[in-house]
């Protein structure tokens, strides 16, 4: 997984961890059909979290590296069986509403206590400039087609005009307007593989007012302009499906 200029790496021995949508791409290093890659991905209850910090005398934090709203961790054997005590409910249904929120809960627990507690902790706190950020980007998911204004942005999460570019770009390795830009270009380019509409269309219905700006920052971001880089995209997709 790749974020601005760090790459993540994991694996059967590391989780990934994330705070917020960030603006990624990502690469299966290596799979088969013999050895398929599989995945798990539990969306984590930060009520849940806050609770368990509150009711608990957890041990302190280990130190936190970085500010990035993603990271990776170890994925110690007491989380690992955790995990498969949670995936062994599948085949007892009953069981589930009773003991799947016990086996989260210490899922929680660990994590908390691991090599990215510190993290888990931010999110969770209430007010926290990850948590700020992160009401920001959920701002910018539905609105992305408006003009953005980042003042009255900063302003909306309760942060200074320089504070809050800080923030977001440490958490997400980009400016909240390129942010934006990375939401519009991603959706024009569904709406032309998926919908079937031309570029000027797709450009104009996210919110670009030029078609011609959006070719020029379209190639910028793909690689190629919208009809060559679509074009390749539906030559793929036959061998995606195979």
């Amino acid at each position: 997984m790749v974020l601005g200029d760090d790459t993540y790496v994991y694996d059967a021995h590391h989780f990934l961890i994330t705070s917020v949508d960030l603006p990624t791409v990502w690469q299966i290093i290596e799979a088969s059909r013999e050895k398929p890659c599989v995945g798990l991905v539990l969306k984590l209850d930060q009520r849940e979290i806050s609770q368990l910090m509150v009711d608990s005398n957890l041990p302190p934090p280990r130190a936190q590296q970085s500010n990035r709203g993603m990271a990776t961790g170890e994925v110690t054997l007491p989380l690992l069986t955790a995990f498969q005590r949670l995936i062994d409910l599948l085949a007892e249904p009953k069981d589930i509403p009773i003991l799947a929120p016990i086996i989260q809960r210490e899922i929680i627990y660990r994590l908390l206590v691991g090599d990215q507690g510190a993290r888990l902790r931010q999110m969770a706190s209430a007010g926290s400039q990850s948590r700020q950020i992160a009401r920001a980007i959920d701002w910018l998911k539905g609105n992305f087609t408006r003009p953005l204004r980042i003042d009255d942005l900063a302003t909306q999460v309760n942060m200074s005009t320089s504070t809050f570019h800080h923030h977001f770009r440490a958490l997400t390795a980009m400016s909240p307007l390129q942010y934006q830009k990375w939401l519009r270009l991603n959706e024009a380019r569904r709406l032309m593989l998926t919908e079937h509409v031309d570029a000027a269309t797709a450009a104009f219905h996210v919110g670009y007012e030029s078609a011609s700006q959006f070719s020029r920052e379209y190639g910028r971001f793909f690689g190629a302009p919208p009809l060559r880089d679509i074009t390749s995209l539906r030559q793929l997709a036959p061998i995606a499906r195979a």
